[in-house]
């Protein structure tokens, strides 16, 4: 049995995607499209009770949903990939600090952004949660350029510098969302540069054109 994951383009299934691809593991891709919620129908939620994308099923059937374990899931299943530098490393502790960011702080604003008539009783309300979500999201990226220890420098672009890991996928990933595509190229140097180094990459180039995340870099 291969891994299965549900997803649709453009949504966080990508980060799983491309996480599989740098592993080296294929997997069958079951759509569920955002477009009509398929998400929250019950099928789905059957799989996943949090009606969200994306959801991993494992080689041995295990059901794993919430992006930020499915990623550290796949580098442990994969060690032989170097995903995540090993326990005891301080690299580790850097990538799992800033992929918690990205999943906790930065990820919940997204969903604020895209849905915000789900955040409110009071439809007029939802434009205002939606720039603020917005605003919000791009705050926590500024926090992640300014200290994280990003250099953008073309020889060490990733968070650890010259290693790209596991964890430069979500920031990469997310840096195009909520009109990322615009907005990080002309305020946000360190991470557009990281975001190009692993758009870069082999094995993710043609994932990050399945999921429409902007052009090709310059």
């Amino acid at each position: 049995m291969t891994y299965i994951l549900y997803g649709d383009v453009g949504s966080g299934s990508a980060m799983v995607e491309m996480a599989l691809a740098e592993a080296g593991q294929g997997f069958d891709r079951r759509a569920v499209p955002l477009e009509g919620d398929h998400q929250l129908r019950a099928e789905y939620l059957a799989i996943n009770p949090m009606g969200r994308l994306p959801t991993l099923v494992l080689p041995d059937g295990t059901v794993m949903t919430e992006s930020l374990a499915i990623l550290v899931t796949i580098a442990d299943r994969h060690p032989e990939a170097g995903l995540l530098p090993p326990a005891g490393e301080a690299g580790r502790a850097t990538a799992l600090r800033w992929m918690t960011v990205m999943a906790a702080e930065a990820y919940p604003h997204v969903t604020r952004a895209d849905y915000p008539a789900r955040f409110t009783p009071d439809p007029a309300a939802a434009p205002a949660i939606r720039d603020r979500a917005q605003q919000m999201f791009r705050e926590v990226l500024g926090v992640v350029e300014r200290h994280a220890g990003l250099r953008g420098a073309p020889d060490a672009p990733f968070l650890l510098g010259a290693r790209f890991s596991l964890a430069d996928i979500p920031i990469a990933v997310m840096s195009r969302w909520c009109g990322g595509r615009e907005w990080t190229p002309a305020n946000l140097p360190r991470i557009e540069a990281l975001a190009r180094a692993v758009r870069a990459r082999p094995a993710i180039a043609p994932l990050w054109r399945h999921h429409q995340l902007g052009p090709e870099p310059a």
